[in-house]
Order: C-alpha cells, then structure tokens, then sequence
C-alpha cells in the first residue's frame, strides 16, 4: 500500500460479495438517497435517454421510462445480479460523452480519489448532462465515534472511514469542472437497541472498515464500546444515531447553460440603487 492509499479496493469488493444475498434487509440508508435524487430528478423537465448507475448495488435504482441504463458496482456479485459490469468509480470503463444522466449513491464515500472520480464522471456526461449523487457524509455516527473514543482511550484505532462535509463535498464538484453545482444534506435518525444491531446494519449494506491501515479491534474494547454506546440511550433504552445523507447535483458544461455576469459588468451603481427616492 502507497501512503496514499486510504481503502483496500480488495477487501471492499470481498465485502460487497458477502452482503449481496442479504442485502435488501440493510438497505434502508440507499433507499432514502434514492427518494432524495428522485425528488431531484422530478424536478428536472428534460428527458434522459442513456443513464449511468454507479454504484448499483442491486439495481434498484428505477430508470425513467423510455432509458437504456448501464449498472456498474465495485462488487462483482452486485454488478452480475444487476445486470451491470464490476468496476471502480474511479477508474470508470466508459467512453467520454456516453451518458446524459449519471446516479450514484452509497459508493464515493469509500474511494480514494474523490475529486478524480467526480471528473470522470463529469467526462462521460454528454454536454448538460446531468449528475445526481449521494453518500454518506461528515459528522454521521457520532455515538459510535464516541463509544469507540471510550473503548480505546489509551490506544486511538482509525476504525471508521473519513467523511466529507457538504461544504467540501460542492467545492469538489466545481473543481471536477461542474456546473450549476448544488451540495446539500439531509440528516436520518436511526434508533437502536443495542450496539451489535447498528454493527450489522453497517456490515449489512458493505459500510463496514474497509480502510487498507485496518486492525482488529480486541473482545475487551468492543465489550467497552458496547456499553458506552448502551449509556447513551434514552428512557426506552434505545441508542439514537445519526447519518447525514450528502447530496451532490451538477451539470457537463454546455454553451446554453446560464452563466453569471462577469464581474465589474453591471451598468448601475448598488450604492444609487439604495438611496432613498424622493416622495
């Protein structure tokens, strides 16, 4: 592994062949990103002829009528019962300007090169096409990141994977070379009653540590991360945790896109507009 490498794509694609049999009973996380890039997709008037499914887990993702979609997932058991290709996000398979609508969601939280996946995506797009994505971002699994912080207090293990924030998360996507680019969040609260349950979803729908610097973590500490997360919970004795859903929408350049003024065009002084007019 280089220092650059932040996850195992080995162990990633091992992960997501596991899950795959059983993944529709963890799904719950891709499922509300899925409503969310709907929403965004409803709002868009144009059509979509060739769209792209990164990620795709179980083919889920429902193609408007009339599309032909390509599937691609890092896995290769999710790509075979999808229909689709194994491939990594960021080593996309596909010829420039193949796609007028590109969807992801669940995978580019777990890539090491975020920014130059963004620009292969953004490169396959055909001219003001459209990508929609979703991932999990900075600032989800605070109680886990605690219960964890208390079981290994004297010795700190990297054990969950690095989050981007929303901010960073829209300046990627306009230094990819998107346009019109939007980044927001949307934040699902998950009630749990105990700590292997939340373990389970997590390895459920492929989330689990896939960094390449991984160790185990010991029986002691898991036991003490168990119930650390167990003396969070509320009356009821469930353990409230939280994941904060990123969305990511931009546009392929194209000349008939708007674009904003160039600076120091405008014709009327902000300062005259503000003054107050005689009565």
């Amino acid at each position: 592994m280089t220092s650059s490498t932040i996850f195992d794509r080995t162990a990633r694609r091992v992960h997501r062949d596991r899950v795959q049999p059983d993944y529709a009973a963890h799904d719950f996380l891709r499922a509300a990103m899925l409503d969310g890039l709907a929403e965004r997709l409803d709002a868009v008037t144009r059509p979509f002829r060739d769209i792209l499914d990164l990620g795709c887990f179980d083919g889920s993702f429902p193609a408007p009528p009339g599309a032909r979609v390509a599937r691609m997932d890092p896995g290769f058991a999710f790509a075979r019962t999808a229909g689709g290709v194994q491939g990594d996000e960021d080593r996309l398979p596909f010829a420039d300007r193949s796609f007028d609508l590109v969807v992801s969601a669940g995978v580019l939280d777990q890539i090491d090169d975020l920014p130059g996946a963004l620009t292969l995506i953004r490169r396959v797009l055909r001219p003001d096409g459209l990508f929609l994505g979703s991932f999990v971002g900075g600032g989800s699994l605070p109680r886990l990141r605690a219960a964890l912080r208390v079981a290994e207090a004297e010795r700190p293990v990297a054990r969950l994977h690095p989050q981007v924030d929303v901010r960073s998360a829209g300046d990627l996507l306009m230094r990819a070379g998107f346009t019109l680019p939007v980044a927001d969040i949307e934040t699902l609260d998950v009630r749990y009653r105990d700590f292997g349950r939340l373990l389970g979803d997590l390895r459920g729908m492929a989330a689990s540590n896939v960094l390449a610097e991984r160790r185990p973590i010991a029986r002691a500490a898991l036991a003490s991360a168990a119930a650390a997360f167990a003396g969070m919970a509320d009356t009821d004795g469930r353990t409230s945790e939280q994941f904060n859903l990123v969305f990511l929408t931009g546009w392929a350049p194209d000349p008939s896109q708007p674009v904003p003024a160039r600076r120091g065009s405008a014709t009327a002084s902000l300062a005259e507009a503000l003054k107050p007019k005689p009565d």
